[in-house]
């Protein structure tokens, strides 16, 4: 070990001695090297070649790979230290790209971020040698292309295309981690371009599935639509049929739940176990207020996903609309029991059985019988009191201080009614009112 990092010690002082210059040389190498062959797809006596323009698609791919010298993703902060070239950081700070804190490195004509372990996670170029190298590589690719009639060529061109759109991806990749949706799904659409680009002229069913998502991210629904639709077009459904669920999600934002309806149908009917087409049905159904066959999506749903919570409160939620009341208490449970992390399956049991006793209190204001009027009464306090125990339950495991806060209010009113029966409620009366006065 010790041999190992004398030699590197020695290699990064022969880098440090010659490096400084390198970065910005092999910008400059590259910047003249594209003058010189876009000086000559200018000359009319050389624009005619294939070799002409597949040179100046290739300085055109080493330009846009300049900036980015010596580093790769993936590279680690010993690698950087000994083969970075001489380059040094202008700045470094600490960022959160997505839900992760890096390290970030401002350099002249990049940024570098490195992820907690010191790797090398994304290099994010932000002084190019050429503006639109890609472009004007692909076009330059495609020009060659239209000149080598005989087909000579043929593999080079090729590998220069796909050059070009693996570039495309990489970007659009970047653009994403670092949350620029729009830029993404742009460049996307290039890689996906560049891919059928003859005589490459190859289907990229994956880009334009990504950059649909991308757009459908960046909330901007018609360009989502029209990605989704030429996935179904050429058979791309994506991971179980989600380009019908995304193609729904879609027309319902658009203001068409006929189409979106027909988008889950057709999903469903090619991917009948798909948890996502599923749960866009139940949601569907629910909205229109169709319970004919809700449940059975539900029974499906849960089939798939026996541990996902949600699902049983949502169909609580729905029993409980359609006066289910002991279907949706065990629903509730149901949701609890499977995760007791899960603060909505307390809640949900706590406000039904709230709601409930509101109701049979407007009842018992108009009964005008005594006897039945008390045995309303009971009826209400004890509803009232099945609504204390779960709801302090979410109070307790819910991490969200609007959350508590609105079962706090619960909680208060609910044990106001009962603060003269001991200690015990005026002592929770008077907690959740210091929670709400807060």
């Amino acid at each position: 070990m010790k041999k190992i990092l004398t030699i590197l010690a020695i290699v990064a002082s022969m880098v440090a001695a010659n490096a400084q210059p390198q970065g910005a040389k092999a910008v400059a190498t590259a910047k003249a090297a594209v003058e010189k062959a876009q000086a000559a797809v200018e000359n009319p006596k050389q624009n005619t070649k294939t070799a002409t323009w597949l040179k100046y698609g290739q300085t055109l791919l080493d330009a846009y790979n300049a900036p980015a010298g010596n580093f790769w993703v993936g590279m680690s902060a010993q690698e950087l230290q000994v083969l970075g070239g001489g380059e040094r950081p202008r700045s470094e700070t600490q960022v959160v790209v997505g839900n992760q804190t890096l390290i970030k490195q401002e350099y002249a004509n990049k940024n570098l971020y490195f992820n907690p372990s010191g790797t090398l996670a994304i290099i994010e170029v932000t002084q190019p040698v050429v503006d639109g190298a890609l472009d004007k590589a692909l076009d330059a690719f495609a020009k060659a292309g239209e000149l080598d009639d005989k087909g000579q060529k043929t593999k080079d061109i090729k590998s220069g295309i796909e050059s070009v759109a693996t570039k495309f991806t990489e970007d659009a990749y970047t653009a994403y981690t670092l949350g620029d949706m729009n830029k993404s799904s742009q460049l996307f659409e290039k890689a996906v371009k560049a891919a059928a680009t003859a005589p490459n002229s190859q289907l990229d069913t994956n880009g334009i599935y990504n950059a649909g998502f991308t757009a459908y991210s960046a909330q901007d629904w018609s360009r989502a639509k029209g990605f989704f639709e030429d996935c179904l077009k050429y058979e791309y459904y994506g991971d179980g049929g989600e380009t019908y669920a995304k193609l729904a999600d879609i027309s319902d934002k658009l203001g068409d739940p006929a189409k979106a309806r027909d988008y889950l149908n057709q999903g469903k009917a090619k991917f009948p176990s798909s948890q996502t087409i599923l749960i866009g049905l139940i949601n569907q159904y629910i909205n229109e207020g169709n319970h004919d066959e809700v449940f059975a999506l539900f029974e499906a749903a849960q089939k798939n996903e026996p541990n996902n919570a949600s699902l049983y409160y949502v169909e609580g939620n729905t029993r409980a609309e359609l006066g289910q009341i002991d279907a949706a208490i065990a629903a509730y449970d149901k949701a609890s029991a499977v995760n007791p992390a899960y603060e909505y399956g307390y809640i949900g049991k706590g406000k039904l059985y709230y709601d409930t006793a509101v109701e049979i209190q407007d009842k018992a204001s108009l009964e005008t019988d005594d006897a039945k009027y008390m045995a309303l009464m009971a009826d209400f306090e004890k509803t009232l009191k099945s609504c204390i125990e779960p709801f302090e339950k979410a109070f307790e495991i819910t991490k969200d201080d609007t959350i508590k806060k609105a079962v706090a209010e619960y909680l208060k009113n609910a044990c106001f009614r009962f603060r003269s029966e001991g200690a015990e409620y005026q002592a929770k009366y008077d907690k959740y009112s210091a929670v709400l006065s807060e």
